[in-house]
């Protein structure tokens, strides 16, 4: 991710590691970029799900034993997990950290307006790229639903609505390139000559 732009970049989770993701979005924050993540249900973590399972249980342990309203608050959300790494990457508490997490968005699914945008990839933090391929892994998505996560089977609905919609999209761009083609092919004859006129003051039709 080089280069700033007072755009938002917008990272596909689906298939990053969840702690190399971080790593790179916290970097890119402190240098001032703005970064908007979706399908974090979809990131991924290395080592077995059972494995994994049990240090998220012993996440939830620990509170405070006076008043456990007062915290740790242990988030459930794949969208909040991640942010909780980026945050743990950053100094959260200066000015400075503040104003890199405001620049940060996370979400489970891909929500309008997002859904129209250019979605890129990290490659350093692709899962098929640094994870040996006969390590196991496993879906933060399906470990949030296990420990308290209730809304799984809301974003799979909305993400099936949305992936149906874009293929309709899809069919009607293909049909319009084909027409659009076949009406350049019916008007070439009758523009010729008047491309020719246009070639002769040096200009391309």
């Amino acid at each position: 991710m080089t280069g700033l732009t007072n755009r938002t970049v917008v990272i596909d989770g689906r298939g990053h590691l969840l702690g190399r993701l971080a790593s790179v979005v916290a970097k890119y924050l402190l240098q001032g970029g703005k970064v908007a993540v979706v399908r974090c249900e979809e990131l991924n973590l290395s080592g077995h799900f059972y494995r994994n399972k049990i240090k998220f249980l012993a996440y939830l342990r620990k509170r405070c034993n006076v008043n456990p309203a007062r915290g740790p608050f242990h988030f459930r959300a794949p969208s909040r997990i991640f942010y909780k790494a980026v945050r743990g990457m950053i100094p959260h508490k200066t000015k400075r950290g503040q104003a890199a997490l405001a620049r940060l968005r996370v979400f489970d699914g891909i929500p309008s307006p997002y859904d129209k945008r250019r979605r890129v990839v990290v490659p350093i933090a692709l899962r098929v790229l640094t994870l040996r391929s006969d390590r196991k892994y496993c879906q933060v998505g399906r470990l949030s639903h296990e420990v308290g996560w209730h809304y799984q089977d809301v974003i799979k609905s909305l993400e099936r609505k949305r992936k149906s919609k874009l293929r309709i999209t899809l069919k009607h761009n293909r049909e319009m390139k084909k027409l659009t083609a076949k009406a350049r092919e019916n008007i070439a004859k009758a523009a010729e000559p008047f491309n020719k006129i246009i070639k002769s003051y040096g200009y391309e039709s």
